[in-house]
């Protein structure tokens, strides 16, 4: 009897590894897709100015890919913004980047290079404009910026494009009846300490590390942009029906809001690429955009937002192949 148990045992054990080995593999397709092995290469990722969303965003999901595909090499390019954002992709000088719709679709509107092989992975988190000003300024309104030193933002970014856009809707020509400075996140809040200008527009996701350490250092407010401006704003037509009302929540600069809510506008970012790009790598990294919101998360609060169900939604830009491929796999 002693003899015959060891047998039976060393039988189980190899049907045990066995069935375990099917097990692993089967959870492995499952988990990777079309169970092939991850794409290697080299990607250029286009991202932002320093101290803003897109780069910190950019950094923390590059970390993700890295994991998720060790053979592939990102490279990381910092940008103005939106604007450069897009047509860096749009002319082949980055593979994927995060773009603002206003700024893609204005993309559309006025470049016939690229325009039409631009195309959408995920929906991301929203961008919220920044009025900010020295805690005693008499500014109160949008209007009140005539004849002040107002910082709208790189010339490539979206936070011009936008900017420019709020100014004309209050009735001030960005060109003549403000001094504009092209100072972005990187620059602004430094500037706005030193007394140099008088006001800065941002948009970006909430909160922006630039403005909690200027909190930090220095007294400042937001300044509202009301539903009726943003009417007007609607008006201009074009790309500006991307734009919708909302409210910074008291909760994003606690110490500088005070329990008060700031209306606002806010226009949503799009991870985009275009339709070249190989859509085996685009569904891989649309997975890892996904999978990682909780990890980045945690570090950049905007991408808490990135969600399943909204993911999908890249207006201006249909689908790239391979997001596709990723979506529908996802359906229960």
């Amino acid at each position: 009897m002693s003899k015959v148990f060891p047998r039976i045992g060393r039988r189980r054990a190899l049907q045990g590894t066995a069935v375990g080995v099917v097990a692993l593999g089967l959870l492995l397709w499952w988990l990777l897709p079309l169970g092939e092995k991850p794409p290697s290469g080299t990607i250029v990722f286009s991202t932002g100015t320093p101290r803003g969303v897109y780069q910190e965003y950019g950094e923390r999901l590059r970390t993700e890919m890295g994991r998720d595909m060790p053979g592939l090499e990102v490279k990381l390019l910092n940008s103005a913004g939106s604007q450069e954002n897009v047509a860096r992709v749009a002319t082949g000088q980055a593979d994927f980047t995060i773009a603002a719709a206003d700024a893609v679709a204005t993309y559309e509107l006025r470049h016939a290079e690229g325009a039409g092989r631009l195309r959408g992975v995920a929906r991301l988190y929203d961008d919220y404009v920044h009025l900010i000003v020295p805690r005693d300024s008499d500014i109160r309104s949008v209007a009140d910026l005539r004849h002040k030193r107002v910082a709208t933002g790189l010339p490539d970014s979206g936070v011009r494009l936008i900017a420019e856009r709020v100014l004309r809707a209050a009735g001030i020509d960005p060109r003549e009846d403000i001094t504009a400075e092209a100072d972005g996140i990187d620059t602004g809040p430094a500037r706005l300490q030193q007394g140099k200008i008088d006001a800065f527009f941002w948009s970006g996701g909430l909160p922006t590390r630039g403005l909690v350490s200027l909190a930090k250092q220095r007294a400042f407010r937001f300044v509202p942009i009301d539903d009726a401006l943003i009417t007007r704003l609607h008006g201009q037509g074009e790309a500006a029906r991307y734009y919708r009302a909302t409210n910074i929540p008291e909760s994003a600069y606690s110490d500088v809001q005070q329990g008060t809510p700031v209306p606002t506008i806010a226009v949503s970012n799009v991870l985009i690429t275009r339709t070249d790009v190989d859509p085996r790598l685009t569904e891989w990294v649309t997975r890892t955009v996904i999978d990682s919101r909780d990890g980045i998360g945690r570090h950049v609060h905007s991408a808490q937002l990135v969600d399943l169900r909204t993911a999908i939604y890249t207006d201006p830009l249909p689908l790239q192949e391979g997001a596709r491929r990723y979506y529908r796999s996802m359906k229960p």
